[in-house]
């Protein structure tokens, strides 16, 4: 299944890509399930139960500019830094063993997946194309051979990053550089893992202007989906709808000689094999 945020209205997604159809969920359930996308993760068992058997009607063309996150106002993001190992050595760090790195994204920079971004007049901006999990029920001291049933399924992201607000204090402040607004861009929709040929082994990638910066498999990842949900849970409750970002493979603009920003006008495009693709163009913030 896949479901989507259309017009701020929660929808399930059906038809092939480029033909896609949406389905009110709200108006098929006869209100059973508000239309608020954020709010069906508190009633995942049930809403994945009725939506099995559902006879959906009265469908509508998805824009891609009508999309907003699937997951809109989670309460709390995560970040996994250093999670691909040849994005650990172009950051001069080295592999992280033992536990992953974890950092958070603020809510407030989550966006949907196609439309503007204004970065900062001063600044380097960066891209980091990233598999995101969403939690479908609430998780702690899972283990990770039981995590995935813990999550509702999976999306692209970009944990768009301001280097210079990130590395301006010591230690780096990772979570003020990656959550300006607009910085968490994920969609096109949440995509259940049943819908999914290999969830451990998907191909991610992301171009600017059309040139490819950054392409690999999750199957790359140091920590997997279930590792970083063990290790996330073990400390704190993963709440319904909460967001995972979990890591970018080797390619961003940091790692670079020369080192490459994102600079106005530019367009980035970001996929994930089963899962879609997002499209942004990069603007100056205008002078206040």
């Amino acid at each position: 299944m896949r479901i989507a945020n259309l017009d701020g209205r929660l929808v399930i997604v059906t038809g092939d890509a480029g033909r896609e159809t949406g389905y009110d969920v709200e108006k098929n359930s006869g209100g059973r399930f508000r239309a608020d996308p954020q709010a069906i993760y508190d009633e995942w068992d049930s809403f994945t139960t009725w939506a099995a058997a559902a006879a959906l009607q009265d469908g509508a063309a998805v824009r891609p500019e009508a999309l907003g996150s699937p997951a809109p106002v989670p309460r709390q993001v995560f970040g996994i830094g250093l999670n691909y190992r040849e994005h650990a050595a172009e950051s001069g760090f080295d592999v992280p063993a033992g536990e992953p790195p974890v950092f958070t994204k603020f809510p407030t920079c989550i966006t949907g997946p196609c439309g503007d971004i204004e970065m900062p007049t001063a600044g380097h901006v960066d891209w980091e194309v990233e598999l995101v999990a969403v939690i479908g029920r609430r998780a702690r001291r899972v283990p990770a051979g039981q995590a995935l049933n813990y999550v509702a399924g999976y999306a692209v992201g970009q944990d768009i990053s301001e280097r210079v607000l990130q590395l301006a204090a010591t230690p780096p402040q990772f979570s003020m550089g990656k959550s300006l607004p607009g910085f968490g861009p994920i969609g096109p929709w949440l995509v259940t893992l049943d819908e999914i040929a290999d969830p451990n082994d998907l191909e991610l990638g992301c171009e600017v202007n059309g040139e490819v910066v950054q392409l690999s498999q999750t199957s790359q990842l140091i920590f997997s989906v279930p590792a970083i949900i063990e290790n996330l849970s073990a400390s704190m409750p993963l709440l319904p709808g909460d967001v995972i970002f979990t890591g970018t493979p080797s390619g961003v603009g940091l790692g670079r000689t020369p080192q490459r920003w994102l600079a106005d006008g530019d367009t980035l495009t970001s996929h994930i094999e089963s899962l879609g693709g997002m499209r942004h163009r990069f603007v100056t913030a205008p002078a206040e």
